[in-house]
């Protein structure tokens, strides 16, 4: 009856998996001009300039379905630039460039070592959340651009006490190679900046802003626009460095000038050190901090 039971309900056709192993057999058609390849295992027909929306579906679907099959519903993301130095590798250079004795590689090296403690800062806020959310109904995971300098520090905080990051790395002619501290089945990488956008603010309940530059700001402008527009829902945006931010963006002026009304400075919170900004987002969310319900669906965005 058993056996009857599973001719039953087994599977009719083959799994794709299954014929794309069998299509690889020795055909009388190979070659680079053939068509006789199985369309989802063809990469030069996939790359044709008409494929690009079935590139893009992919791309948003394959990261949805691994964080999902991962149980990840609520990340932090940490955003800052990709050139700042650990205090170790700034202090040597600085000690290169003295012996070097180049003036513009010197002053280049001064400004590398005042702005190393901002790699030290997203680092121990990765590890502050991390371990605080092990408690938590749903953890927070920390998702980053999965490249260097701030990006590295918040994968490497996660890292180092035992927790999973997330690196959502971008095809670029430089920086390109992902960190080594991403949770590796949660290192992906993109080709559209949209898609790889959307991933960011999907699950996303706090943006965490390091000192950056275009890409940074990007980000932050774009996530402050979205939220003050109504596009998408309200939450934690943590400025790290007031003395960095308010002498880059000249808020007042916006104000002054009509650009932006009084109350759109509410949308962001200067911090300054890893604690103040997990206070931030206690006191943002509670002790509770996001249940698993309160994931932020795809179709949010």
């Amino acid at each position: 009856m058993d056996i009857k039971r599973q001719d039953l309900t087994a599977r009719n056709f083959p799994t794709a998996r299954q014929d794309a192993v069998v299509a690889k057999q020795p055909s009388l058609y190979e070659g680079p001009e053939s068509a006789y390849r199985l369309a989802f295992t063809d990469t030069a027909f996939l790359l044709r300039e008409d494929l690009r929306p079935v590139r893009m579906q992919l791309e948003l679907l394959k990261p949805e379905l691994v964080q999902r099959e991962q149980g990840i519903d609520s990340t932090i993301v940490i955003f800052g630039s990709a050139r700042i130095l650990p205090p170790d590798v700034a202090a040597q250079r600085l000690q290169d460039a003295k012996g070097n004795g180049d003036g513009r590689e010197l002053r280049a090296a001064e400004h590398a070592v005042a702005m190393s403690h901002y790699y030290e800062e997203p680092r121990r806020f990765a590890a502050l959340v991390t371990e605080r959310s092990f408690k938590l109904a749903a953890p927070i995971y920390v998702v980053t651009g999965g490249g260097p300098g701030i990006m590295e520090a918040g994968n490497r905080g996660a890292h180092e006490i035992g927790g999973k990051s997330i690196g959502l790395n971008i095809v670029l002619p430089h920086e390109q190679e992902p960190n080594p501290y991403i949770t590796p089945e949660l290192c992906f990488q993109f080709h559209y900046f949209a898609l790889r956008k959307m991933h960011f603010l999907m699950r996303s309940i706090a943006l965490v802003c390091f000192p950056g530059g275009f890409g940074t700001l990007d980000e932050l402008f774009e996530m402050m626009t979205l939220i003050q527009t109504g596009k998408c829902r309200r939450r934690p945006i943590l400025l790290f460095g007031r003395e960095f931010w308010s002498r880059l963006i000249d808020f007042d002026l916006l104000i002054d000038t009509g650009m932006i009304s009084p109350e759109d400075v509410n949308l962001f919170t200067y911090v300054e050190t890893a604690e103040e900004a997990w206070n931030a987002l206690e006191e943002a969310y509670g002790y509770g901090l996001p249940p698993r319900h309160a994931s932020t669906a795809p179709a949010e965005i």
